[in-house]
């Protein structure tokens, strides 16, 4: 028998995507750090920010089941999202919610949120002009399959 690893796909394909993997251990590290609210205005902060937070992944899995363009948009309005959290950061930080060490930290996550998110719409960008440009050449031998295909986001 081969030693071959056989890999588990999930039936939600978006679960194995390592942008929606990082952006759901997001929303779990900001419930887990930021402070407990002192009045219904920090309250009401933190559950704007806990929903931001919640918007990044949940706009991944939705774009996932969509076309590349479509996709393309709710990556985009993920990255939205991202932004929230960056002014919802700076704000719990200045109301003692976040402290200077995890308000880096929250800014470090949606850094890296932002660049993973780029790479995808630039890999997505790429891979419609490649099909284009193969579509358009008779001749096309590439076999390699675009960054939506990669993924295999079809359900």
């Amino acid at each position: 028998m081969d030693n071959l690893q056989e890999k588990t796909v999930s039936f939600f394909r978006f679960e194995d995507l390592r942008i929606y993997a990082k952006a759901t251990d997001y929303s779990a590290w900001i419930i887990a750090n930021i402070g407990a609210p002192a009045n219904e205005k920090q309250l009401n902060l933190v559950n704007s920010f806990c929903h931001s937070s919640y918007d990044i992944a949940l706009n991944i899995a939705e774009g996932s089941s969509r076309n590349k363009s479509q996709f393309e948009h709710y990556l985009k309005i993920s990255k939205t999202a991202i932004r929230e959290c960056i002014v919802f950061t700076a704000i719990a930080k200045s109301l003692g919610l976040l402290d200077e060490k995890r308000s880096e930290q929250s800014r470090e996550y949606l850094m890296e949120l932002t660049r993973m998110i780029g790479a995808l719409i630039i890999s997505l960008q790429r891979g419609g002009r490649r099909r284009d440009e193969e579509e358009a050449d008779d001749d096309s031998t590439n076999d390699e399959p675009d960054a939506l295909e990669a993924i295999d986001t079809n359900f």
